[in-house]
């Protein structure tokens, strides 16, 4: 069943999968007030939906996202009224970002060309990501004379180290995907014509398997960088009895006295999501 939340974005459920599309391929996926809304409503749409355990996020035609609408911005620059342009894209941004990095199950990027600017961070804030040969991760705002948002400087220091996030922050680079694997900024990269089906295997990989559990290395990934080794060893515990209280250690563990693959349970509470 395909669901169309708006011609700017695009949700299709897959049974344990949930595909959202960016769809403006004229202008590149480029984000405007508009379609951010309307990925956040549909971010926290999947969210919500305890029937998905896997979410892939893509972009139509040649690009990912190639950020901030650039002619938007030059509209409202020439009526005087930038910075609110700016407060409410940054804004909204923010929120979908947090979506994605609270969400209790797994968020894959699938990444066809650019993903510049507020695109890359977007991807960034995925769980897996994946680019074609064709992936051009291109920060950009330096480009313009703007300031990074969506969490790029949180992001790339923290995956790539301060140096390498000065040196892409500064200098306007861009990043090829052979490159971006190198650095750990793609998981994995395949030709143009096997990305969504690479990405949709991917995800039907993480929707079969502990939701809670990644649910819970999620929290703790993010957290990992914020909070001394003492405090994020308590919550490791923390996270890890209450997964003994669980079912899907359950299955795991009785999968493997069985010497069989296991066959983890959605979620059972509805509290989870």
């Amino acid at each position: 069943m395909t669901d169309t939340a708006a011609p700017t974005i695009k949700l299709e459920r897959r049974g344990p999968v949930a595909i959202i599309r960016l769809s403006r391929p004229a202008q590149l996926n480029a984000f405007d007030p508009d379609s951010v809304r309307l990925l956040l409503s549909t971010l926290q749409d999947v969210g919500h939906d305890r029937a998905i355990r896997a979410v892939i996020i893509t972009g139509e035609g040649t690009a990912f996202s190639s950020g901030g609408d650039v002619v938007e911005m030059r509209k409202h620059m020439q009526v005087g009224d930038l910075s609110r342009l700016f407060t409410e894209l940054t804004g909204t941004l923010e929120q979908a970002i947090r979506a994605i990095i609270g969400m209790k199950k797994p968020v894959v990027a699938a990444i066809p060309g650019v993903a510049a600017g507020g695109g890359l961070a977007l991807a960034l804030a995925c769980d897996w990501r994946i680019g074609s040969t064709n992936a051009l991760l291109v920060p950009a705002f330096s480009g313009i004379g703007a300031v990074p948002d969506g969490g790029l400087t949180y992001f790339l220091p923290h995956f790539v180290g301060l140096g390498i996030a000065q040196e892409l922050l500064f200098s306007h680079s861009r990043v090829s995907a052979d490159r971006a694997r190198e650095l750990g900024l793609l998981h994995d990269v395949v030709a143009p014509e096997e990305l969504e089906t690479r990405s949709w295997a991917k995800a039907t990989e993480l929707a079969a398997g502990p939701t809670r559990a990644y649910a819970a290395t999620k929290q703790l990934l993010v957290s990992a960088f914020g909070t001394s080794v003492e405090t994020q060893l308590a919550l490791e515990r923390r996270y890890a009895v209450e997964a003994a209280l669980g079912p899907e250690i359950t299955e795991g563990i009785e999968a493997w006295g069985e010497k069989r693959k296991p066959e983890f349970p959605p979620p059972p509470d509805p509290e989870f999501q």
